[in-house]
């Protein structure tokens, strides 16, 4: 199992207000699993998602990452298991505007420690495999939304993350192109790399195997292909 959560619960004081925006979150992901969470704004599904992203600890209950238990690790610790297990998408690209797809995809392994030739030797394996390998040089000005996307994507894989988390992936993209994007988070998929989808288009959920409804910070609904 890559992610296990038991009763995970997460609550925040807003004034003299306490949100709780998750209420006890039972939730087993296998490795290879291609799966969506689904809600409606304020359901949880983003809290649920920085939780198991390891972007947040939860107010209680338990979770583990591949075996490794994170819900009481300190920031740098998160830090690094984000580092190492996770790559994200998300739908505004969050590309570095002067940087090139061949600078923004070896951010990560900057990070990770690995020196500049082995850097760029897993920067262009990646890139390669989003179909981007005659767009090293560009920035993301010059770059389609789509192409932006897919540089986005090869971010998050070089790493070679257990799980990519993709938040509204599709947002920023006219239809089109979000079904290329799809295509190419599926053909991720059938090569055994999970993904979990954040969405509120059920036209993108539908094309996952898995999908998660959350409604007021509980699993509503769990439908496998």
């Amino acid at each position: 199992m890559i992610i296990q959560t038991e009763n995970l619960k997460k609550e925040y004081v807003v004034g003299t207000q306490t949100v709780r925006a998750l209420r006890g979150i039972d939730l087993s992901v296998e490795k290879g699993e291609f799966m969506a969470i689904m809600g409606p704004s304020g359901s949880g599904k983003t809290t649920l998602m920085n939780i198991i992203g390891c972007l947040d600890t939860p107010t209680c209950g338990s979770y583990e990452l591949n075996g490794t238990p994170v819900s009481d690790l300190e920031d740098d610790e998160l830090a690094n298991i984000r580092n190492k297990e996770i790559g994200f998408v998300f739908q505004s690209f969050n590309l570095l505007a002067k940087n090139t797809t061949l600078d923004n995809v070896m951010l990560p392994l900057k990070y990770a420690g690995f020196n500049k030739k082995e850097a760029i030797i897993k920067a262009k394996e990646v890139i390669e495999k989003v179909g981007l390998i005659d767009r090293l040089e560009h920035t993301p000005a010059e770059l389609s939304g789509g192409q932006q996307q897919r540089v986005a994507i090869a971010r998050a894989l070089v790493n070679n993350p257990s799980i990519i988390f993709a938040d509204e992936p599709t947002g920023n993209l006219d239809s089109k192109t979000g079904e290329e994007v799809m295509g190419l988070f599926k053909e991720l998929n059938s090569n055994g790399q999970t993904i979990i989808l954040i969405t509120h288009e059920d036209s993108i959920a539908q094309q996952s195997n898995r999908v998660i409804t959350i409604m007021d910070g509980l699993i509503k609904s769990d439908n496998r292909d």
